[in-house]
This record gives structure tokens, sequence and C-alpha cells, in this order.
């Protein structure tokens, strides 16, 4: 596929192609400096959540929150492996077509590639009402971003951890509550 290349299943659920240099929504910053820097914190906040969610199975934590930064943890892996070496492998030929291991190499280096971004779900296609300042009249999409698995998987996992945080906090103070009524009751 080339860049912009686009497949429609469905009018809400097109197959895009795009090359995200960036971070979430393409936001960039700091050049190749500024990429090398988002790969490497990528990284750290991977071994940091891998490392958390060892702890969490260790203590045998909610299997829902288990669950969620299990999520977040694969979403993480999945797009380092994706910008680690997406552009050491594919290349792009003079109309962007991109290639699998051509002979001239990859389009950069390690950790500097992009992450492929291919689900978009322009759900709304409408038009603010006039009366609203600055931008009555304006067209706007809803669901403009285009994203990956690894992006779901990141998203849901924290919008599960949101949804049920409660649920993690209150079973850690019911196991604090019956050890404690253990020790009065031993005293």
């Amino acid at each position: 596929m080339f860049p912009g290349q686009e497949f429609r299943i469905f009018d809400w659920f097109i197959i895009h192609y795009t090359e995200n240099n960036g971070m979430a929504f393409g936001f960039e910053f700091g050049g190749s400096t500024g990429k090398l820097f988002l790969s490497i914190f990528r990284i750290i906040a991977s071994i940091g959540i891998g490392w958390y969610l060892y702890t969490l199975i260790k203590k045998k934590s909610h299997p829902l929150m288990i669950t969620c930064f299990s999520l977040i943890f694969a979403g993480a892996i999945g797009n380092i492996i994706d910008s680690a070496f997406y552009g050491m492998l594919f290349s792009s030929d003079e109309i962007g077509l991109s290639k699998f291991l051509s002979t001239e190499g990859g389009y950069s280096g390690f950790l500097h590639g992009r992450v492929v971004d291919m689900l978009y779900f322009p759900l709304i296609n409408s038009q603010f009402p006039t009366w609203m300042p600055f931008v009555g009249g304006d067209s706007f999409q809803f669901f403009r971003p285009i994203f990956n698995i690894a992006d779901s998987s990141i998203t849901i996992g924290v919008i599960l951890f949101i949804i049920f945080q409660k649920r993690f906090t209150e079973v850690k103070t019911d196991a604090k509550s019956e050890e404690e009524s253990e020790v009065v009751s031993r005293v």
C-alpha cells in the first residue's frame, strides 16, 4: 500500500494506510532527536508497565486489573516493535509504495521508524450549527483519528482501568479490613 491509500469496508469503517512518525494523533516533537527520545521513553515506560504487571500477577491482584495492564503492555510493545524495526525493514519507491526488505534497505535506522496506522472510523460527518461562535457553519467529523490495534489495546486497557478502578481499590480495602479484624480478634 502507499500512504493515503484506503479500502472502504463500510462508510464508517475504512482501512486507510498512514505512517505515524510521532505519538498519539500524530503529534511530533524535536525531529530526529525527539523521535529517539520518544522511542527511549516508550521502552522505559514499557519496562515499568511490564514490571508492575509482573508484581500484580505475583500478588494475585484482581484479574480485571491484570487484564487492563496486560492490554496496555501489549499495545505499548506492539508500537515499540513497529517504531523500532519498521523503518529498517521497509522502504518506499518513487510513488510511495512500501516495499519489504528491498535491496536499498529501509528508510531509517533503529528506533527511528514510523508506526503504521490503518483503522479509520469517521462515524459522523456534519456541520457545526451557524449560531456557534468561532466554528459556526464549519464542517466537522466525529472520530477523525487513524489508529492501529496496539493503540486500541492501550485505549481499552486505560478505559477499563478508569471505569473499574474503584472495584480494584475495594478489594484491597476489604482484604485490609479482614486482616485488621483478625489482628484485633487475636488481641
